[in-house]
């Protein structure tokens, strides 16, 4: 049988990469973007949605139903990057990035387990970040919403496993998207007090992001998710040094780590 796929921020990036890739190997696809008919001559089809909308949430998933009797993988792909001082950046910000970023997630995890559990198996990927493994520099409520997309993760994997679902949480690093274009950045303020350091480390992140792997790179390592018989809880996807910070995490002293944090962002 035809294993159904749906997309969170389908419409472009890594959501568009994974999407074409998993239709060009036999799964029928649905992605999802806030204006679908906006979107011309896309690879796979969309369903509208805002997953910062509740009601957004309900009429996607309705829509999924009647085009299709069953739902095999949920891939929670959209998110919202923000950097900036904590002090400068706004409440409202900060709880709108939460929004998108961990608290839609959930509740699309809530939306398609009734789906899973009526069909006795299930697989969710949660698009998070190595940046949640760390709380980086003028990117800390980037680094919280998705940290808190992790662990949220670890609990429900256990919570469902008896329903025959998988959930796992999926880290890339840095991948050559338009995030930078999109994210919210609080104003480089010529009276701020962080004026020259954040000013270093926005244009060190934007060198990151234009230089980083290639979407469908990401897209195959998704793939390698789904088709594994045996699926870890996390996996990790980026340049090595991205990936070797997070065992460095786990040996050196904080003062240590944070030492080579402020030396990688010249801080």
């Amino acid at each position: 049988m035809q294993k159904v796929v749906l997309i969170t921020g389908g419409s472009k990036g890594i959501g568009k990469a994974t999407g074409q890739l998993l239709s060009e190997n036999g799964f029928k696809v649905y992605g999802t973007s806030r204006n679908p008919d906006t979107i011309s001559n896309h690879p796979f089809k969309l369903l509208p949605l805002d997953v910062t909308d509740p009601n957004s949430i309900a009429r996607c998933i309705d829509l999924l139903k009647s085009e299709t009797s069953r739902l095999d993988i949920l891939i929670n792909n959209a998110g919202a990057g923000i950097t900036g001082p904590i002090e400068e950046i706004p409440e409202a910000e900060i709880k709108k990035n939460f929004e998108t970023n961990f608290f839609g997630p959930v509740a699309m995890i809530k939306s398609v387990l009734p789906l899973m559990r009526e069909n006795k198996s299930g697989l969710i990927i949660n698009v998070t970040s190595i940046a949640g493994y760390m709380g980086l520099p003028f990117r800390g409520v980037y680094s919280a919403s998705k940290g808190a997309l992790e662990l949220i993760t670890e609990a429900i994997s256990m919570e469902v496993k008896s329903f025959g679902i998988d959930v796992v949480n999926f880290a890339p690093g840095d991948v050559a998207t338009d995030i930078a274009a999109g994210r919210y950045h609080s104003p480089l303020k010529e009276s701020s007090a962080y004026k020259a350091t954040y000013g270093k480390t926005l244009e060190l992140m934007d060198t990151h992001v234009d230089s980083g792997k290639d979407p469908m790179f990401i897209a195959n390592a998704i793939y390698n998710i789904i088709t594994s018989k045996s699926r870890k809880v996390h996996y990790k996807a980026g340049e090595p040094l991205q990936k070797f910070s997070i065992v460095l995490k786990r040996l050196l002293p904080d003062r240590w780590y944070e030492k080579m944090l402020m030396n990688h962002y010249k801080l």
